[in-house]
């Protein structure tokens, strides 16, 4: 393997990387020298990975030293990184840029091979510092799936593996709020406890744990109920996207911004919810208030326009923020409709602008927040919602797009957000190549890979050895092709694959608008490489690689079904129904869907709790109701 191969299969790529003459076997016994007094988990683990290949670590031999020195000049994040035959060195002016020194060093030491004789590091010099502040993952924990504290725990720890430092976990109705036990009810929220924990592990792997709450939209789990309907723009309801399977009773959805009953109501909410972290930020949320204008505020709305309804009420929750000392992020969907609007925004809001298709306008939207002085991220996404298997090149663009005008806007972080729309129906392991992206390209976004062909390569081999464990080429291929599946239809759907729209709107006269190009090439194609999917056997090393080679197996067949779904619906032709099936054809898809749905609550306990699983896994038994009806 040579040095650009091994440099390849870094996570993170370093931003300055150089050859050097030599290099450094890795054989006992070491000497590695830590500062006095310093300590980390990215230290320990140098330290077993190299016990684990039977190097003695002792006091005496060649050394690896790990050095402080304030007076560097790197910064704060930034290490130096040098390897010669006798020595290896980190240097960094502060621990977090030592930390992550290290951590770039044990994945060289996982990428060195045997020749046959030696284990050798190549002689080499890395300079290094991340491109953006923050870089971050957010999880929805709001849709169905609430993940087990050992998942959560387990994640931080590869999050911060590749130098991620900013976790959030999207709130709606999932934090187990006191006095409010209906909302919560079946749900397995957070409790207190758990994120204090949480945020103690993620502090402790160099994480920070921002809270999320939504505080507009995006609260029908509360407002539904009749004791909080009265803070509702619209207590009667509407029809929106978020409703559950088969749902179809209108839901308030949104606050009311005109009545000071809403602001009471958040205070109580966020006096709880605070405490818990040790963050300064905090999440508003306040995006698509899809109900906001026909309501209680219409008179509002009428006299001063929505945009200055929503802006006044966006600086009311900021003045409850401020005055719980923290800083406040918000989605800046809804303001961007309102350009003239975003100059009287607080200057320390922070605008988190989220876009999840490969043609976002990162380029104006980020242009429109700059020019009015706001700190912002940009917000991609993994791709994986509403798709079961992913959106592989989809997820490689936008994530690509909003680096690269995040970078050139000088955006103070990159989040990367993880929906669970519908049923989160996609396994967490599905989501894992849209954080490595992410963490790619928040690092060192002009190094990562833009191309397909070698993007795909190289998450391929940094699945393999840095997740799954397991030789090269291996599961990751089949993870990879399988996150293609989507694109192997060519039906041009957004935000969605149109698989998971077979399976999601299976009730509906053929085609849904979204699926009016799907056809017979594209689902074959599709179907050829959902079983090329399920060729590797290569057996992976870690836990974790041996559950997810399960989930992909799982989603194999999943979209193995909804192929041979979407050939009989286009078969059949335009207007027809599930009732219209054939007997036969009911009874082999019955069949093939029945041990699926088993298998799906099966996996869905080994990484999350039980409180969301009926609701999920009814978006599938309902197809197999109507595979059986008669």
């Amino acid at each position: 393997m040579d040095l650009h191969t091994r440099l390849d299969l870094l996570l993170p790529l370093p931003r300055k990387a150089l050859l050097r003459a030599g290099e450094f076997e890795l054989r006992g016994p070491l000497d590695l020298r830590p500062p006095p007094g310093f300590a980390s988990p990215a230290l320990e683990n140098l330290r077993a990975d190299l016990e684990r290949r039977g190097i003695t670590v002792g006091a005496a031999g060649r050394a690896i030293e790990l050095v402080l020195d304030g007076r560097s000049g790197h910064p704060r994040e930034g290490y130096e990184l040098t390897i010669e035959p006798e020595r290896v060195r980190v240097v960094a002016s502060k621990g977090v840029g030592l930390n992550h020194g290290l951590r770039t060093l044990v994945q060289l030491v996982r990428t060195a091979e045997h020749d046959g004789t030696k284990l050798a590091l190549a002689g080499l010099a890395i300079e290094d510092s991340p491109a953006f502040e923050r870089r971050g993952v957010m999880l929805d924990v709001s849709r169905d799936r609430v993940p087990r504290m050992d998942y959560l725990f387990q994640l931080v720890e590869r999050l911060a593996e590749w130098k991620l430092n900013e976790l959030q976990l999207y709130f709606e109705h999932a934090f187990a709020y006191r006095g409010h036990e209906r909302v919560w009810h079946g749900v397995d929220p957070f409790t207190h406890d758990e994120i204090r924990a949480l945020d103690a592990h993620c502090k402790l792997h160099g994480i920070e744990l921002v809270p999320n709450q939504q505080s507009f939209g995006h609260l029908h789990h509360w407002l539904k109920h009749p004791e909080y309907r009265h803070l509702a723009e619209v207590p009667g309801g509407i029809v929106h996207p978020f409703l559950g399977a088969g749902e179809t009773r209108p839901e308030p959805f949104s606050l009311c911004p005109t009545d000071p009953r809403s602001l009471e109501f958040l205070a109580g909410l966020y006096d709880e919810l605070l405490p818990c972290f040790s963050s300064r930020d905090f999440n508003v949320g306040l995006d698509e208030t899809i109900d906001l204008g026909p309501g209680r505020s219409a008179a509002a709305i009428r006299e001063n326009g929505v945009g200055r309804v929503y802006l006044d009420f966006l600086k009311s929750v900021h003045g409850l923020v401020s005055a719980r000392g923290k800083r406040m992020q918000f989605w800046a969907d809804i303001l961007l409709n309102h350009p003239e609007l975003v100059p009287e925004v607080p200057k320390d809001a922070v605008a988190m602008l989220w876009g999840y298709e490969a043609d976002h306008p990162f380029e104006e939207q980020t242009q429109t927040l700059a020019e009015a002085g706001l700190p912002l991220y940009v917000c991609p996404g993994t791709s994986s919602w509403q798709s079961i298997g992913g959106r592989l090149e989809n997820m490689l663009a936008n994530v690509h797009s909003a680096a690269k005008w995040g970078a050139a806007r000088g955006a103070k972080g990159l989040l990367v957000t993880d929906w669970g729309d519908r049923g989160h129906l996609q396994p967490p392991s599905v989501s894992w190549p849209g954080f490595m992206t992410a963490a790619d390209h928040a690092w060192n976004p002009t190094g990562a890979a833009r191309d397909v062909e070698r993007a795909t390569g190289r998450l391929q081999s940094q699945m393999d050895l840095h997740v799954f464990e397991c030789a090269s080429p291996g599961i990751g291929v089949s993870a990879l092709e399988l996150a293609h599946v989507a694109e192997a239809c060519e039906a041009g759907v957004r935000n969605a694959s149109p698989l998971s729209i077979l399976l999601t709107k299976f009730d509906q006269p053929f085609p849904p608008p979204e699926l009016a190009r799907l056809g017979l090439a594209g689902l074959r194609r599709a179907a050829s490489s959902c079983g090329g999917a399920t060729l590797c056997s290569r057996a992976p090393r870690s836990r974790d690689g041996v559950l997810a080679q399960r989930e992909l197996a799982w989603v194999a067949r999943v979209l193995t079904f909804a192929c041979a779904l979407g050939e009989w619906r286009v078969e059949a032709g335009r207007g027809r129904t599930l009732e219209d099936l054939e007997d036969y054809r009911r009874a082999g898809l019955a069949a093939l869907l029945d041990p699926l749905i088993a298998e799906h609550r099966a996996l869905w306990l080994q990484r999350s709790r039980p409180g969301g699983l009926d609701r999920s896994a009814r978006w599938l038994e309902r197809i197999l109701e109507a595979l059986r009806a008669r």
